[in-house]
């Protein structure tokens, strides 16, 4: 179990003097009304982000980075490229894939499906997209024990949200046929289907409209302070007392991630109330194939003992890591 760190203010009786008290209320009247300025702003934005500006709305940015080293990955990649935009009606545009890929390198991507919430937003920061694809796509040869070989093409899709870092949408579209060639095929033409293009608009937009949302109730109503541990025990208060939980819960293993036999770490942030129940939880390490909600639904089942602060008990957010591993064949 790992503690995020946080900052607090102690309070002080030392009585103020009457330069100080105006200087105080200036300031605070200052910081009202900036809240508000800032209140308004963001209203704006949200109100007349739809709007056209010289006829043109401003385009959603999308990059596609490879999937891979193989040929199929290539082709892959290029398929989602140049399906993505069909239908789009202008309002979204393509960010140019060598350029995506040095810039996402030059962040330091090395073709993870398992990344942070900060790499992620880091790698999109980099590229300078809104959204972005990731992936890995193969063809193998499979020899079954009973029956004849087959070949099988699939592709592990990402969409990530470059503001935020989150996962957006996951699938791995799998064909199987008697010949990699037909086989390839299938998987491409599955790929540039338009229920497939379709369903990657419908999860870009549907985020952005979350996202703007997000934004917007983080300024008019910001969420409480909620106490924090460094994972630093020197740092760490020595009079307070981290979230127990009562029994551990081990995640299941979905068949979604047993298929692809993924290994991966999976990080959530859960917000621990000072009755030990469960609040807010939240991805901050994803690996999709199943694995992000079945690590959710599972923290959302515990509960725990309390965290304590000076014996009293106080809320706090506590970040758990969920180790996934193959299970052994049976």
């Amino acid at each position: 179990m790992k503690f995020i760190g946080s900052i607090t203010v102690p309070r002080t009786n030392v009585r103020q003097s009457c330069d100080e008290i105006k200087i105080s209320r200036v300031l605070s009247s200052l910081f009202n009304r900036q809240r508000l300025i800032l209140s308004l702003t963001t209203c704006v934005i949200l109100c007349f982000s739809s709007i056209e500006t010289n006829g043109q709305t401003t385009p959603i940015r999308i990059a596609v980075l490879n999937f891979g080293s193989t040929a199929t990955g290539a082709r892959a990649a290029d398929t989602i490229r140049k399906s993505v935009l069909k239908g789009s009606n202008n309002d979204c545009a393509l960010v140019d894939s060598d350029l995506a890929q040095s810039a996402a390198a030059g962040a330091g991507y090395d073709g993870s499906l398992n990344l942070s919430t900060d790499d992620a937003r880091d790698i999109g920061a980099a590229i300078g997209a809104d959204v972005y694809f990731i992936g890995d796509a193969q063809t193998v040869r499979r020899s079954p024990s009973t029956g004849a070989a087959y070949f099988e093409s699939f592709a592990s899709v990402f969409l990530v949200s470059a503001r935020t870092g989150r996962l957006i949408l996951w699938e791995r579209p799998l064909e199987r046929r008697n010949n990699p060639e037909e086989s390839e095929q299938a998987l491409l033409q599955t790929l540039s289907s338009s229920d497939t293009r379709q369903r990657y608009q419908i999860a870009i937009r549907r985020t952005l409209k979350d996202e703007a949302v997000e934004r917007a109730e983080a300024v008019e109503s910001p969420p409480p302070i909620i106490l924090g541990m460094s994972d630093n025990t020197i740092d760490s208060p020595r009079d307070t007392r981290e979230p127990r939980p009562y029994r551990r819960i081990k995640p299941p293993y979905p068949e979604s991630a047993a298929i692809a036999e993924v290994e991966a770490v999976v990080d959530v942030l859960v917000d621990v109330d000072s009755r030990g129940e469960v609040g807010r939880v939240q991805i901050a390490r994803w690996a999709g194939y199943g694995l992000d909600q079945s690590v959710i639904d599972t923290v959302k089942q515990m509960h725990f003992f309390p965290a304590l602060q000076n014996e009293k008990a106080v809320p706090m957010r506590v970040l758990l890591r969920y180790n996934f591993r193959k299970p052994p064949p049976q």
